[in-house]
């Protein structure tokens, strides 16, 4: 019984409430290439230590396939912490956001980032951060710095932790066949000192001490926005340049995160 609390799209069947009809496959592969991945400010990150998701956000994790990922792109479906009673609940959902109120999914392809500066002016978010809030687990991200030698990717992470929480909004939206999509977006704020040469945005990663408030139900102050969504001071993260294998979405592996040599990326004519 404990499992179906926990509701997410996983393996092109939808998990936890027996009262829906089960969602045929063909219908959700035609939903779901409605929103094709895409580049954005802050749109490639990692999740891997799976082991240690349920122990470091105090979570049941059901048995649903989870694994090591070292390359996400939007489009993913993803694990998230939700609000549930005072704690958190492990839902799938897929990244880029579909608000419930949206006509077309395909919103969804532009809406894989919030900013933290314009939450409560923008539509699509100024409901969602005053109910929706979540976190999504993480355990670095990847930015591009455009310079002389090109595109080189970036791979960015803690220093002194595995796992951390990028402040997340979710919704979910129903199609007119029914088939119900679960959807976040990551919210991004101004780069620290250390990002600043790299990139002009980086995702908004929430102290420990702030995730618990940021999943409790109900309005923040402004203030209470803007000091947990601030960016993350510079030394307690660490950047590095790594293989252009990482530009490729397809590509996955533990070794898209190792420290590469400085690259020039060829230019065609």
């Amino acid at each position: 019984m404990l499992f179906c609390r926990y509701r997410g799209l996983c393996a092109g069947r939808y998990i936890g409430i027996a009262a829906r009809p089960p969602v045929r496959p063909a219908i959700l592969r035609n939903i779901m290439s409605a929103i094709p991945p895409l580049k954005s400010m802050c749109g490639r990150y990692s999740l891997t230590c799976i082991d240690d998701l349920g122990r470091r956000f105090r979570v049941f994790v059901p048995e649903i396939g989870l694994r090591s990922r070292f390359n996400v792109p939007p489009g993913s479906e993803m694990p998230v912490i939700l609000p549930e009673g005072g704690e958190g609940r492990l839902s799938l959902m897929r990244w880029g956001l579909i608000p419930a109120w949206a006509k077309d999914p395909a919103i969804g392809r532009r809406l894989i980032n919030a900013r933290a500066e314009t939450l409560t002016e923008k539509p699509s978010f100024r409901s969602l951060v005053r109910r929706k809030r979540c976190l999504v687990p993480a355990t670095g991200f990847y930015e591009w710095n455009i310079s002389g030698r090109g595109r080189i990717p970036y791979y960015i992470r803690m220093k002194d932790d595995c796992l951390c929480a990028f402040a997340g909004l979710y919704d979910e939206w129903q199609s007119p066949a029914g088939v119900l999509l679960k959807t976040y977006a990551i919210i991004t704020t101004e780069p620290n000192d250390l990002i600043r040469p790299i990139h002009s945005r980086m995702p908004a990663i929430l102290r420990r001490e702030d995730e618990g408030r940021w999943l409790q139900p109900g309005p923040l102050t402004a203030e209470e926005i803007r000091t947990m969504l601030a960016p993350r001071p510079a030394e307690d993260l660490e950047a590095y340049p790594v293989s252009l294998e990482v530009n490729n979405p397809e590509h996955d592996g533990e070794h898209l995160t190792r420290r590469a040599a400085m690259q020039v990326v060829p230019r065609h004519p």
